[in-house]
């Protein structure tokens, strides 16, 4: 793999800590201003807002100019949006800070998952992706739990401050290591707006609001469904949270390995086990063992889905793929506030604190349904293809075998 990928997992790495590290320092943040912590909660719904928009609306922009120096800009601005966080004077400027933050995250592994599929072999793409994607996998495990470290020991606006640094790391790193890549010829919004038009881009897509958002399901209310029905302390979340980044980098490292040669294959087995694990999940929570098998076994099924989705959009949207990369990005995040509000439906509703857990399996279930759908649906196109063009019924068995593959 080139070292230019070490960059990306650098940025991913900033990324993935400033976009989570939030929720430990919610108290810190709420005290500091006098604000409630439903209201200190904006700075994380607010960032996702923010993801979703501004995926498109920089991604667009990324279409006029070279790759390489659109990844410098999203650093930069990465960096901008962090120190307005650690100096904002008020509330309403931490999350304009948020904000400016968070339009940076989309685009970035966007362009960046189609920066690192152009650095390698094409049987080793999904390979690259999951690189750049350990970036923000091991975030998890290291860089926000030493974020909220740092913040609860030397106050939440060092942390905003390391994570600036971290941001001008990736941004040297990207500028030395990365290759010069010729602004795409040709590349036009109406271009870029014409892949969505393509009805497997879109199932690519809903699989990966579905499929992930069935993880952030389970994950959002992990706090209280261990503390209130495990039995584990308030203090042992952390490390149980350091068990799902550990599943989410191993998912992440099979998904890389697997999709280049069996992505569909990949993703009925990831999804299918993924809603089976969650169901499971309203029983195991009871036992402190069992819940921390099985938040491993969620973070690892779960982002063993990133790269194949990643490069199902990219495959799908062949020619026309910045704006569509980048989408599929808000697509995670997309997935993750609606699921976060299904599961605090049926919690408001009474059913427990475990009841996100069957929300969540019947997501990553839709998912799976959606997958075999697509799946048939470009067996059908082939054939019918073959069909057109008078070719042998071996040879349609074989193409039609290929486009499931």
């Amino acid at each position: 793999m080139p070292l230019a990928l070490l960059a990306l997992a650098i940025g991913a790495f900033g990324i993935g800590t400033t976009e989570f590290v939030i929720m430990g320092l919610l108290p810190e943040v709420s005290a500091d201003y006098g604000v409630s912590i439903p209201t200190a909660g904006y700075l994380v719904s607010g960032y996702a807002l923010g993801v979703v928009l501004g995926a498109p609306l920089m991604s667009i922009l990324g279409t006029r100019i070279s790759r390489k120096r659109m990844l410098m800009i999203l650093m930069g601005l990465f960096i901008a949006g962090n120190l307005i966080s650690a100096l904002a004077p008020s509330f309403g400027m931490m999350l304009t800070g948020r904000v400016v933050t968070s339009l940076a995250h989309g685009a970035f592994f966007g362009i960046g998952s189609i920066v690192a599929a152009e650095l390698v072999a094409p049987e080793k793409k999904a390979g690259a992706i999951a690189m750049m994607f350990t970036g923000l996998t091991v975030a998890n495990v290291v860089g926000v739990p030493l974020g909220t470290f740092i913040g609860q020991n030397f106050g939440w606006r060092v942390t905003f401050y390391a994570v600036a640094a971290l941001g001008v790391l990736g941004l040297v790193g990207v500028a030395k290591l990365v290759p010069e890549m010729a602004k795409p010829e040709g590349v036009r919004l109406r271009h870029e707006l014409a892949a969505f038009k393509n009805v497997q881009v879109l199932l690519a897509m809903a699989m990966t609001v579905l499929g992930f958002g069935g993880v952030f399901a389970a994950i959002t209310y992990i706090t209280p469904m261990m503390t209130e029905v495990a039995g584990y302390s308030a203090s042992s979340v952390t490390w149980l949270l350091v068990l799902f980044g550990l599943g989410m980098v191993g998912g992440n490292l099979i998904g890389g390995k697997f999709a280049d040669r069996h992505l569909m294959p990949l993703l009925y087995v990831s999804l299918g086990s993924l809603a089976v694990v969650l169901a499971l999940f309203t029983l195991t929570a009871h036992n402190q063992i069992t819940a921390a098998v099985t938040i491993v076994l969620i973070g690892g099924l779960g982002f063993a889905t990133v790269p194949p989705l990643q490069k199902r959009v990219l495959d799908q949207a062949a020619g026309a793929p910045t704006l569509a990369s980048a989408v599929n990005i808000g697509a995670f995040n997309l997935g993750n506030a609606l699921s976060a509000w299904l599961g605090g439906l049926v919690i408001a509703a009474g059913l427990g604190y475990t009841a996100p857990n069957w929300v969540g399996a019947a997501l990553a279930a839709s998912a799976l349904a959606l997958a075999f759908l697509s799946s048939g649906l470009e067996r059908r196109t082939a054939a019918r293809g073959l069909v057109v063009a008078g070719s042998v019924p071996e040879s349609a068995t074989a193409t039609a075998t290929a486009a499931q593959r």
